[in-house]
């Protein structure tokens, strides 16, 4: 492979590192040029992970734009102010009173397109800062809410308050915004448990592998020409 000229490469993310972490590693591991990747994770979140160098850097937003698939668990019946397991829990009611029958007559209300607002723990920008930071400060901030198409989304293990499930979505959707407003529906709040990314357009994680691998294969190999 010759990075410097231009590759597409698949890395699954690893649990903890954020995406430029995992940017990082290969860059410097392989000491790489040019290099951007196509989609944040965020650093709770696994998967894949595409990132692109050299010419292929032009590519990037195409990559962005393609479908996504996500497996992962949401629980239900408790609340983190970042929606995952990065914060604090700040809210915890019963949810004895769900049954399965509850749980799938709301899933219909996210399928096709659905309006979300992003969470406050996020990486997108408002007055040039980014919404996490401003999280962490305490500080609030307006944010849009935007439509995005969720083409399927399956519930494949339910045992409440353990939901587990299996979602393909737009770009520019948050799964953690979608685990909080399934929560709000039921009355008893949610937060996401566990999330990986499986796909991205017909780039698939079984084709992957975690930056420590990539980088040590390619030393091995002979590295960037």
């Amino acid at each position: 492979m010759d990075f410097n000229e231009g590759e597409i490469l698949l890395i699954d993310k690893p649990y903890k590192w954020t995406s430029f972490d995992a940017v990082k590693k290969i860059r410097g591991g392989l000491r790489i040029k040019k290099i951007g990747h196509a989609g944040t994770l965020d650093p709770l979140a696994t998967g894949l992970l595409i990132m692109c160098t050299g010419k292929m850097t032009k590519k990037i937003d195409e990559l962005q734009a393609k479908e996504k698939e996500y497996t992962g668990e949401f629980i239900l019946g408790k609340t983190t102010p970042s929606i995952d397991i990065e914060t604090p829990f700040d809210s915890e009611v019963s949810t004895d009173h769900l049954t399965e029958n509850t749980v799938k007559v709301a899933l219909r209300n996210f399928l096709g397109t659905i309006e979300q607002t992003p969470p406050i723990y996020s990486a997108i920008k408002v007055d040039g800062e980014r919404l996490y930071e401003k999280a962490r400060k305490g500080e609030n901030a307006e944010i849009k809410s935007r439509k995005v198409f969720i083409k399927e989304f399956l519930l494949t293990e339910i045992n409440i308050p353990s939901i587990k499930f299996k979602i393909v979505c737009s770009k520019g959707t948050y799964i953690r915004s979608i685990v909080r407003d399934f929560g709000e529906l039921l009355k008893v709040g949610a937060y996401l448990n566990e999330l990986r990314r499986t796909r991205i357009g017909d780039f698939s994680i079984k084709d992957a592998e975690s930056p420590l691998e990539f980088v040590q294969r390619y030393r091995v190999e002979g590295g960037s020409k």
